[in-house]
């Protein structure tokens, strides 16, 4: 399988947003959700497991040349099955990817949601 493709839900300012389904992705290395031209400071994951068995999820490191963090390595969280766990912001200079998305694999299948906070209010 590959990664899918998670697209924002934006979270809007002075008003209201109904609760969105999530995309569910697949599990496994090279799997998971990928947020294309990801606006990484204002960005909240949301990932729900619903799999049977306790997983985790991972934010993939960025890579050189934009991601100059990126050694602190990649953020790895636990979800609990029947739960769900919140992630973010988290920082383009250590999760940013060379095309400007950000990545997450998920050792189990999960929904994933990603909300875009919006810049003013």
């Amino acid at each position: 399988m590959a990664r899918t493709a998670v697209a924002y839900s934006n979270l809007l300012p002075n008003s209201n947003l109904a609760d969105p389904a999530g995309t569910a992705v697949s599990s496994g290395a090279g799997n998971g959700g990928q947020v294309a031209n990801a606006f990484t400071e204002l960005t909240m994951l949301r990932l729900s497991n619903a799999s049977g068995g306790s997983g985790t999820a991972t934010v993939l490191a960025g890579a050189l040349p934009l991601a100059v963090a990126s050694g602190q390595g990649s953020l790895t969280v636990t979800v609990a099955n029947g739960a769900t766990q919140w992630i973010g912001p988290v920082e383009s200079g250590r999760f940013l990817q060379n095309d400007g998305s950000l990545i997450v694999e998920t050792s189990v299948a999960m929904t994933m949601t990603a909300f875009k906070i919006p810049r003013n209010t």
